[in-house]
């Protein structure tokens, strides 16, 4: 980074004793200058942020999604096959470039639906009635060819016969929500294929804590939270029935307990039951889907919910524990408590979500926080590339012990995991700052609970919030 010049050309001081005199140039120091208002070398923008820029580069990130994912179905030419009640042998999905039936759309889907809450913009909604829409009018059918052929399509497989976590965790999710937000979707057969999996073959501790066998046997990933607790809180939303939730709370409660590192206010990404002492590699993306995790069950939890402060708490910590390892930059890294890892784009998108998001609940105090989340958002905007994909995002990575598995994840634009996260961000960026007023102050971003109308550089505060100048 470039330093600050001591001096500073275009603010020659002329001195004018006589005509044949020349101008004398002055040094900038103590003395001539408020130093303090000298403009800093910031390398992504540091200024109030404005709703149409958010809204630009979620829009742009929106555009790239909708043009690469196409609800089609081909043969083995590439020819687009228009009926779907008679498929040849040699049918399968348009592939695009991205899996329209992947957790990580899952993600997109919910984050759309979100995004189309907060800001009224139907395009939103209507990419997840219609790729929804889609893969149910083509599974009855993909069904029937699997039943003749004996082969699946990859991407259909996972709607017409999921078997794992992965499958149908994050898509649950999404379709319950869907349906909910879309009378006209027929999706119910498919919520509950996906949700049999989610509920009855998904492998647990004996507490019921959601579990794997790899990389050892009865290991826990803070992945997992997300995998399946949204799913429980969502079916509660979609059968009207509490138990789901506060089933998907209890286990919340038994992932906080074993991951939670509480001297750093931060989770560990694994866990393996039996071990004396735990590995603590807190994986950036991992902490972020604890988090969002946290943020979806308290947005389903009534008041007086009995996990409700234990979640609550936590995630305060949490949020307090990030703030503190946040990079200059905005971003947090990889492993977010070595800052020589690599900055990490989809784990800072989910935190400016969440962290935004906790700010317009009211669950952590924007003076604190929206700053933060602001500067966390401005890392993510400069990762949006002017063919809308997202840079700097970690591929799909499994469970380690070592910081060099971790260092050495590659990064791409192709993985999936930074889309929907993005889009969720600067959705609740948005709604956060049009709920709070983000000023300049003696150069720093403060946030402020009313207008304080201020209309020079450096202010005080009266008692009703309003700005009365400071002079020098």
């Amino acid at each position: 980074m470039s330093r600050i010049n001591i001096f500073l050309l275009s603010g020659l001081v002329l001195a004018s004793c006589s005509s044949n005199k020349q101008p004398k140039e002055v040094e900038i120091n103590d003395s001539t200058t408020p130093l303090h208002l000298l403009q800093p070398d910031y390398t992504n923008p540091y200024k109030v942020l404005s709703v149409d820029s958010v809204k630009a580069d979620i829009d742009r990130v929106f555009s790239y999604i909708d043009s690469v994912t196409p609800a089609r179905v081909v043969n083995e030419e590439d020819e687009v096959i228009d009926d779907l009640t008679n498929l040849p042998d040699d049918a399968k999905l348009n592939q695009g470039t991205y899996r329209l039936t992947s957790y990580e759309w899952g993600v997109m889907y919910m984050a759309l639906l979100d995004a189309y809450n907060t800001l009224g913009d139907a395009k939103y909604k209507d990419y997840v009635s219609d790729r929804i829409g889609f893969l149910a009018k083509a599974a009855p059918a993909f069904a029937e060819l699997a039943s003749r052929t004996g082969r699946h399509d990859g991407q259909m497989r996972q709607v017409i016969a999921p078997a794992t976590l992965d499958d149908a965790g994050a898509m649950s999710a999404a379709f319950m929500r869907a349906a909910m937000a879309d009378s006209t979707l027929k999706i119910g057969d498919i919520i509950e294929r996906y949700y049999d999996i989610v509920e009855n073959h998904t492998y647990r501790l004996a507490d019921g804590t959601i579990a794997r066998n790899r990389p050892h046997h009865n290991s826990v990933w803070l992945d997992d939270m997300f995998m399946a607790l949204p799913s429980m809180a969502a079916r509660s939303a979609y059968t009207n029935d509490p138990k789901q939730l506060d089933e998907a709370a209890r286990i919340a409660g038994l992932f906080i307990d074993r991951m939670w590192i509480p001297e750093k206010g931060i989770f560990r990404h694994g866990y393996v039951e039996g071990l004396e002492q735990e590995p603590s590699m807190a994986w950036g993306r991992a902490n972020g889907w604890a988090i969002l995790t946290m943020c979806q069950l308290l947005d389903a939890m009534p008041e007086n919910h009995p996990q409700r402060a234990k979640i609550l708490s936590t995630i305060k910590e949490h949020i307090k524990g990030l703030s503190q390892l946040q990079g200059r930059d905005g971003f947090w890294h990889q492993l977010l408590d070595r800052n020589d890892s690599y900055e990490e784009t989809s784990a800072t998108a989910i935190f400016a979500y969440c962290i935004a998001h906790a700010v317009n609940q009211g669950w952590v105090e924007a003076v604190t926080y929206g700053p933060v989340a602001q500067l966390a958002w401005e890392a993510v905007a400069s990762k949006i590339n002017d063919k809308g994909e997202v840079e700097g995002v970690c591929v799909g990575t499994g469970m380690g012990f070592d910081p060099a598995y971790y260092y050495y994840r590659p990064v791409s634009v192709k993985a999936a995991h930074g889309y929907g996260p993005v889009i969720w961000a600067g959705s609740e960026i948005i709604k956060m700052l049009n709920s709070s007023y983000p000023r300049l102050n003696d150069s720093a971003i403060h946030y402020y609970n009313v207008d304080p109308e201020a209309t020079v550089p450096i202010f005080s505060l009266d008692e009703n919030g309003k700005a009365t100048e400071v002079l020098h």
